[in-house]
């Protein structure tokens, strides 16, 4: 029976069929985020202390278990997997974990997320091995306030590397987290980077969690707001299952997006599951609800038995808001 059972899972992965997952909620679960590092060449004010914190009580996965992890949601119907940090580039093997996800695991929409830094010296060989989707963060255009805002980083990196992903083909979609009294200033300038360029300009809201704790209450910029402001944005039809509401200006290459985890929830139709760097799974990442898959590496069914349970208790909303709530990680610890 187990070999038979064996048999079944590795056909599954050759052929990349695997069954939808549905969660209790029936929200069919088919996007994995894996956060390979939780190292930065960056420290950025709302999302890394300057010294960052450090835990023991997981140890960081192995590439070989890594990419056993990813083969097993493979099986389980995972069509997309976006790599996070941390920063993702600095983890020594992205450019075999991105082969082994698209070749050995036969999914076809890999992406990752990336402050830029290294990526314009690393994309040609990245996308070669199957990297089609960057999300590029860039909170400024002013190369002061960037260096204030990142700590360390180059603005004229993050800007050869735009330059570098439009070059490739890539789809690329630059992030941005408003923050009052910062860089709410410069909204209209980066809402105008869509004119000239095909790439999605997101805003994302700033999340009270971890370093952000210290700008929430003060900083918080809600996508309503900007819309207010911004009536020359019309509105575009949504991607399904897109974290985005999408809008356009006239005559523009590009589009702008709004991401509200607070301000509107879209729980109801999330389909993302995250693993840690340490192996843990959340089922929603903005639970401290945690599980540690390193214990069920013994062999392939255990593995997907594990995860397959851990899907279907993903929790119907988050509380992020909740008088009682308080995560106890930051965000690079948990990938984002």
């Amino acid at each position: 029976m187990l070999c038979e059972l064996t048999n079944i899972f590795h056909k599954r992965i050759e052929e990349n069929r695997g069954y939808v997952m549905l969660d209790r909620e029936g929200r069919n679960i088919d996007y994995l985020r894996v956060s390979l590092t939780e190292n930065c060449n960056l420290r950025c004010i709302y999302c890394m202390p300057n010294e960052p914190c450090t835990s023991n009580t997981m140890t960081s996965l192995g590439v070989k278990d890594l990419n056993k992890i990813i083969r097993a949601f493979s099986v389980l119907g995972i069509k997309k997997v976006r790599f996070t940090g941390g920063e993702p580039l600095l983890f020594k093997e992205l450019d075999k974990t991105i082969y082994n996800t698209s070749k050995v695991c036969n999914i076809d929409d890999i992406a990752i997320t990336t402050n830029g830094m290294l990526l314009e010296q690393m994309a040609t060989d990245l996308q070669k091995y199957g990297l089609k989707r960057v999300n590029l963060s860039l909170d400024t255009l002013d190369s002061k306030k960037f260096k204030l805002i990142t700590r360390y980083g180059e603005l004229s990196k993050v800007e050869a590397a735009i330059n570098k992903c439009l070059s490739l083909g890539l789809d690329l979609k630059i992030n941005t987290v408003l923050i009052k009294g910062i860089n709410d200033n410069e909204i209209d300038d980066l809402i105008n980077l869509t004119k000239i360029l095909p790439i999605t300009l997101r805003f994302i809201e700033l999340m009270p969690i971890g370093e952000g704790e210290k700008f929430y209450k003060k900083g918080i910029i809600t996508s309503k707001e900007v819309l207010e402001n911004r009536l020359d944005l019309l509105p575009i039809a949504k991607i399904h299952n897109s974290t985005a509401t999408l809008y356009k200006l006239p005559n523009s290459k590009g589009q702008v997006g709004f991401i509200s985890p607070i301000s509107c929830k879209f729980c109801n139709t999330c389909n993302r599951i995250r693993i840690t760097s340490k192996g843990g799974i959340k089922p929603c990442l903005h639970s401290n609800q945690e599980i540690d898959l390193k214990p069920f590496l013994i062999n392939d069914l255990t593995l997907v038995t594990a995860i397959r349970d851990v899907i279907y208790e993903k929790p119907k909303e988050h509380n992020l808001i909740a008088s009682n709530y308080k995560s106890i990680k930051y965000m690079y610890q948990i990938g984002g």
